[in-house]
């Protein structure tokens, strides 16, 4: 079994803010965590790095999480994907992701231990894959 330390995350979200709670959320909890600011920057950086998980915010500007959630799972070293996003009516883009391949949704703003809690089950559920 992986402890977190061995684990790498990818972070893609457009507000500042949102990357800085996940990313020290995240390396609090002991894993090692990449972010970017878009879609084209999460994909410029899979081309020179190996992550274990990627949290995908769907609305960003240019290329959409759904779009990106498309293209990410056309590269076969990509299993974990958890889409978030926010604001009011959005569960419907939420579910969109999922049936394009995200394995969970996480709504935002979510409290620091339901961001673990879905890495967490998502890393556990790869392992006895």
């Amino acid at each position: 079994m992986d402890t977190p330390a061995r684990r790498t995350l990818l972070v893609i979200d457009d507000d500042a803010q949102t990357r800085d709670l996940f990313r020290t959320t995240l390396e609090t909890a002991g894993y090692r965590v990449l972010t970017a600011d878009s879609g084209q920057a999460g994909l410029r950086l899979l081309q020179h790095q190996a992550v274990d998980l990627i949290l995908v915010d769907i609305f960003m500007p240019a290329m959409d999480g759904l779009e990106l959630i498309r293209r990410l799972r056309a590269l076969p070293s990509i299993r974990n994907i958890i889409a978030m996003s926010g604001g009011v009516g959005e569960w419907d883009y939420l579910d969109i992701a999922k049936r394009l391949g995200a394995n969970q949704a996480l709504r935002k703003p979510c409290p620091p231990h339901a961001i673990l809690d879905a890495v967490r089950a998502e890393l556990k559920a790869d392992e006895n894959a």
